[in-house]
């Protein structure tokens, strides 16, 4: 007899660090805003064969959509430091050189909030399409956390 084990589906991204380009807003044929961007996310470690700090960077794009899209390309630039939180989103595409279908991963922010003194605001994507995946959240209370 096999057991069933049923997993929670969860899809959720928290990253931070520093926009690379300015960020590019465009228009679908609805009118709906979508602004591309990419952040650097850092992180440091110390090698082991060589006993040096060293620094890892990888670079995440980004799509917000909606009014929080309109909102970002008013307040962020290249080089603002922010908190994104979305979800990771995939899709295909014919690579126009080689003819060769592609897959890319971009996170789909909710929420980015900028991290400078002084600037600090949040943009929550509100008017974004509902994802198949959502699903209602609660507030956890720390003394309800199990462990």
């Amino acid at each position: 007899m096999s057991a069933q084990i049923k997993l929670p589906e969860q899809n959720l991204v928290l990253l931070v660090g520093r926009l690379t380009r300015d960020p590019n807003v465009s228009f679908t044929q609805k009118g709906q805003a979508v602004c591309r961007c990419d952040i650097a996310v850092n992180r440091r470690y110390l090698d082991a064969t060589t006993n040096e700090w060293k620094d890892d960077t990888v670079f995440v794009p980004v799509v917000v959509w909606g009014a929080a899209a309109e909102r970002c390309k008013d307040r962020v630039k290249k080089g603002t430091p922010v908190q994104v939180e979305g979800r990771l989103t995939s899709s295909e595409y014919t690579d126009k050189n080689t003819g060769q279908t592609r897959k890319s991963l971009q996170v789909t922010a909710r929420r980015i909030q900028i991290l400078e003194s002084g600037a600090a605001a949040s943009y929550n994507q509100d008017a974004a399409p509902a994802a198949k995946d959502d699903v209602p959240t609660t507030d956890v209370m720390e003394d309800d956390v199990p462990f």
